[in-house]
């Protein structure tokens, strides 16, 4: 067991540094150019599609690594279901309102969407200390996930002052506490964890499509569609 944690570490620094190589120039991992002011629009967005991508992958394992310790396999298909229904309010959710929507309004929705999660997700970093038999793998992803969602937050609010000219008020994290401090019973906090897991996974992927479809309408906008 000890050898295979190992060897996931191991798999994990190799996934790190080749998803999140910037120029030879930057020395932080930040995705909003904190030690490169002078870093071009193209560079500062790969480099923010690059940081939601990650987050959107160390997510996947996070759901996964949960159902396997905690949810039994004769009730996820009925929690699976109940996902669908996730998505933050006020943001688009079909492909065909993402796809008519401008610029601006990507932009913002993007950001929307992250700043939904900054407090969930830093109140789940707590919930899960509670728990009796929570891995430490799963601790350092959750923990993870909220210090790079706030480093994706303030690379977007960059992405939005550089092309819109706009100012935005960064996010703090210590938002709905009581939501999840006051859960009747251990398993029903549980399934709200998985739940808010997988909609958290369902909305960083959102975010990274959100990205993705900017980046292509600055170089063939009549050629970007969402599959």
């Amino acid at each position: 067991m000890n050898l295979r944690r190992v060897l996931q570490g191991c798999v994990w620094l190799m996934l790190w540094h080749r998803i999140v190589g910037y120029p030879v120039d930057c020395t932080e991992d930040q995705p909003d150019g904190t030690r490169c002011p002078s870093i071009t629009l193209d560079k500062l967005l790969e480099r923010i599609i690059q940081h939601a991508e990650l987050i959107y992958k160390v997510s996947e394992e996070s759901c996964t690594l949960f159902e396997e310790m905690f949810i039994p396999l004769t009730i996820r298909p009925q929690l699976i279901r109940g996902g669908n229904s996730c998505g933050t309010r006020s943001v688009p959710g079909s492909k065909g309102e993402i796809q008519q929507i401008s610029d601006k309004w990507l932009l913002h929705s993007t950001l929307m969407v992250i700043q939904s999660w900054v407090g969930p997700l830093h109140s789940l970093q707590i919930t899960l200390d509670l728990y009796d038999h929570a891995p430490e793998t799963l601790l350092n992803k959750t923990k993870w996930m909220s210090t790079k969602l706030m480093n994706l937050e303030q690379g977007v609010i960059v992405l939005i002052k550089k092309m819109l000219n706009e100012d935005i008020v960064v996010s703090e994290p210590s938002q709905n506490m009581t939501h999840y401090m006051t859960q009747p019973n251990m398993v029903e906090s549980v399934l709200t964890d998985y739940t808010l897991l997988t909609c958290f996974k369902k909305d960083s992927h959102r975010v990274e499509t959100f990205l993705r479809l900017l980046k292509c309408r600055q170089s063939d906008r009549l050629g970007c569609f969402l599959y």
